[in-house]
């Protein structure tokens, strides 16, 4: 019934795997050290390289055939110089070591005039192995990944003459980094995705109703070894069909139970992203100067964790170079710290924190979650239900919008029950689950001891997209709005 994982949460020393075919350098070393020599000596007071380069395949498949197949290839670098409080940018496609000092003289103009030094740069190289992956999906012909969709969908279809459409989708990236800096630093990375998700439609007299299903990590193709295709697909179309005969959700303000895995996003977006450093010291964050104070019930444990190995918001390293590390953010509902890149870092005098990503090699990195999740309980799952006379449980969340200066926030319920008398009853039609998150980490009262990983996301933030994992065990809300139909 839900789309999650029971996992346990690994640190650093879940990652260090050696890969199979380790991936020759993007830049060569001795291009690096001219290039950040050259910035230097210009007046810049730091200097980065960040190369990049991206393999995507993706197929599409809709109404009973391939709507899309296609791949891409991409790969370029971008220079960053900084002096003071200005920054300057450029990017090429381009890795040649003409392109790139081009590249670099151009980011040079934002900075204006600058005294000249002798000082050099010499880059050492201290990456670590990244995660193994055990099959290629380069390696996989592309009718085997169509056949995957066809399965998937033939399965859905044969859940009932209700189901009137669906569509499939895999799709897989593989990723190589490299980053040097004028502080001598040399590393890199790389990173495999793959992605499944279907979407059935069924048809009734209540109209159209839909079921989703999607499963990702940082892995190859063996994502289809440990999940089946075919009971994701019978997953969805299932749901799609029980909503037929669903019920108007309540309006009002009810107890909330949210079950394990995909709950996991009320956390990201209304909480993960009032903690990242950048907003915090924008003004832009209701968690702003609150370091130390209890911002959430003592049953809170809140984190964020890179190095969580095969989750989809893994990395060895972020896009700056600075390792991946597992950062406690709340722990028993006091604010412990935030997460931090190297600029906002470097401003406070402190370190990175290892979230400092960017989406390609045209952008600038800036403060990101990675894998965020509420750290699980004691209770168990029945007894939580059991304590709601009469309430909602909601087992999947789909997206909404957060305001992360207020932490106000609404989200789909993509799937729901009613709670009668601590049981589950009734299916309820989608609704909507409205709050304010500083609020709901106050009025947390049980945290269950089934904690799940949910299905695979891509946070947006400031035009930029990148990989993120959230998760949950079950818990329990004292009191939240729900925006449904019902009279």
């Amino acid at each position: 019934m839900r789309n999650s994982r029971n996992v346990t949460p690994v640190g650093y020393a879940g990652r260090v795997n050696a890969i199979t075919e380790p991936q020759s350098a993007l830049i060569e070393p001795a291009t690096l050290n001219t290039i950040l020599t050259e910035a230097v000596q210009a007046g810049a007071e730091f200097a980065e390289v960040f190369a990049e380069d991206v393999r995507n395949t993706s197929v599409s498949f809709d109404d009973n055939k391939v709507e899309s197949l296609s791949s891409s290839h991409d790969r370029g670098a971008g220079i960053r110089v900084t002096r003071g409080a200005t920054t300057g940018f450029a990017h090429v496609a381009d890795l040649s070591s003409g392109a790139l000092q081009k590249a670099t003289r151009s980011a040079l103009d934002a900075l204006g005039q600058a005294e000249k030094t002798s000082q050099e740069v010499v880059v050492s190289d201290s990456s670590v192995a990244p995660l193994s992956i055990e099959r290629d999906p380069a390696s996989i012909e592309k009718q085997n990944k169509v056949g995957l969709l066809q399965a998937a969908n033939d399965k859905a279809r044969s859940v009932g003459s209700a189901i009137a459409q669906v569509n499939a989708r895999y799709g897989d990236v593989q990723r190589h980094i490299q980053v040097a800096n004028s502080d001598g630093l040399l590393r890199s990375d790389s990173q495999t995705r793959t992605l499944f998700s279907i979407n059935a439609v069924a048809s009734g007299d209540s109209g159209l109703q839909t079921g989703y299903e999607s499963i990702g990590l940082s892995v190859g193709y063996e994502l289809f070894d440990l999940y089946n295709v075919e009971e994701l697909a019978e997953t969805a179309a299932n749901r799609a069909v029980m909503k037929l005969d669903a019920k108007p959700a309540p309006s009002g303000t009810l107890p909330v139970v949210i079950g394990p895995g995909s709950g996991g996003v009320v956390f990201h977006e209304a909480c993960g992203h009032g903690l990242e450093a950048d907003l915090v010291h924008k003004g832009a964050s209701a968690f702003a100067g609150k370091v130390g104070e209890q911002v959430a019930s003592p049953l809170v444990t809140l984190i964020d964790d890179g190095t969580m190995g095969k989750e989809w918001g893994h990395y060895s390293i972020d896009d700056e170079g600075a390792f991946a590390s597992r950062n406690l953010l709340i722990e028993n509902g006091i604010l412990v710290d935030y997460l931090w890149d190297a600029k906002t870092a470097r401003e406070h005098n402190r370190q990175s924190s290892g979230n400092g990503r960017r989406q390609s090699y045209k952008h600038l990195p800036m403060v990101r979650m990675t894998n965020t999740y509420l750290a699980a309980g004691t209770s168990a799952p029945e007894d939580i239900i059991a304590s709601v006379d009469y309430g909602v449980y909601v087992s999947k969340l789909g997206g909404g919008q957060v305001d992360t200066a207020s932490g106000d926030f609404v989200f789909g319920m993509v799937e729901a029950f009613l709670i009668e008398g601590g049981k589950i009853t009734s299916p309820l039609r989608e609704g909507q689950l409205i709050g304010n998150g500083p609020k709901v980490l106050q009025q947390i009262e049980a945290v269950g001891n089934d904690f799940a990983m949910g299905p695979p996301g891509r946070c947006g933030k400031d035009g930029q997209g990148v990989p993120v994992g959230d998760g949950v065990p079950t818990l329990k809300v004292a009191e939240l709005t729900i925006g449904g139909t019902a009279a």
